[in-house]
């Protein structure tokens, strides 16, 4: 399976965890499990929620490859 995001990571680094997104989006905590496992993804809305709640661009809570190889040399757009 591909890693597409950085959630876990993140939640990780910021000793945050999975139930308390869950709680903060009103969203099962094993939805929340499902994306940091990157066995499903949010949908944009969702992910625009997510990088608010954590004061991030939004392309940060992607793995730098995906970004890369959608992108390739252009820079992506940033919120």
């Amino acid at each position: 399976m591909q890693k597409v995001n950085r959630q876990k990571e993140i939640l990780n680094e910021r000793s945050l965890t999975n139930s308390w997104l869950a709680r903060q989006l009103g969203v099962n905590p094993i939805t929340v499990s499902k994306w940091c496992t990157n066995s499903s993804q949010p949908d944009v809305l969702t992910f625009l929620k997510i990088a608010s709640l954590l004061h991030l661009d939004v392309s940060a809570l992607y793995d730098e490859k995906v970004i890369s190889d959608f992108c390739g040399d252009r820079k992506p757009y940033e919120l």
